[in-house]
């Protein structure tokens, strides 16, 4: 595994990178959690807030709170949000600065394979939602090769480079996601797969994008011009290229959503908001 770090300290560059991305699996996810307005958010690792724009606009939160370690981000994400009421914070996922039963719903788009200890993380969205109310997190399928650019980390390894991993690549799985939401305590556990595709205009599109990226762009950059020429050509061979010279690139996300035990109540995430 590589020893290198990803950095997020450009949020308008990671927003060209993975913006698309995010909206188009978010889409999705809110569609399968199918959540009733009023309720109160928590947007883990929320970045420059493309999943916390989904919430805002399509589905009338009575509160929505970010928090992302990178100060970058959250001032993109201020400023994408201004005068919406979305509020922002630097925090860890391992340690939220909230107290318990907060929210009504915590999610964490995109994120879980960034957390140090996982089931850290997962355990303090438990804590900060109210009994009754739902955990939720979508991940790129990274051990399934989910990622959106996985075919410039397979031509990297093709040339004996490493590829800068997250923190925890396999916390995505669809068996590590379950063992970390019932091991926190959460119930009625469901899991889908989320598949999306993105369409760049050509390859000149796709290649100036996957140069903002935070773990390859570095390496990409670096790259002799003979050997980057090389790169380029191998690797716009091995993407899907429609008739009008568009590529069409397909991703797969892992979702799963669980609920606080609530024996009292019986209160529902899709059919109560928050009193």
């Amino acid at each position: 595994m590589a020893v290198d770090q990803i950095r997020f300290d450009d949020g308008a560059a990671y927003e060209r990178y993975m913006g698309g991305w995010s909206r188009l699996v978010g889409k999705t996810f809110l569609d399968w959690l199918a959540p009733a307005s009023g309720l109160r958010w928590l947007d883990v690792g929320c970045g420059g807030g493309a999943f916390t724009q989904l919430l805002v606009e399509g589905h009338a939160p009575a509160s929505v709170h970010g928090i992302d370690p990178s100060l970058d981000q959250l001032k993109f994400a201020r400023a994408r949000l201004a005068a919406r009421g979305a509020q922002f914070k630097s925090a860890d996922a391992q340690a939220q600065p909230f107290a318990d039963d907060t929210f009504d719903a915590a999610v964490m788009p995109l994120v879980i394979f960034f957390v140090p200890d996982p089931a850290k993380g997962v355990s303090e969205m438990a804590r900060v939602v109210r009994p009754g109310g739902y955990v939720a997190a979508y991940a790129w399928d990274l051990p399934g090769g989910g990622f959106p650019y996985e075919a410039v980390k397979v031509e990297l390894r093709e040339l004996g480079m490493e590829t800068t991993l997250p923190p925890s690549p396999d916390a995505s799985d669809f068996g590590a996601l379950r063992e970390l939401w019932t091991g926190a305590g959460l119930e009625a556990v469901e899991t889908r797969d989320i598949l999306v595709q993105h369409v760049y205009s050509g390859f000149d599109e796709y290649w100036s994008t996957v140069l903002l990226g935070p773990s390859t762009g570095p390496r990409l950059k670096a790259l002799m011009p003979d050997v980057a020429a090389q790169f380029q050509a191998r690797l716009h061979a091995r993407l899907p290229v429609d008739a009008s010279g568009r590529i069409v690139c397909t991703a797969r996300a892992n979702a799963i959503k669980g609920r606080l035990p609530d024996a009292k109540s019986g209160q529902n995430f899709e059919l109560q908001a928050a009193r």
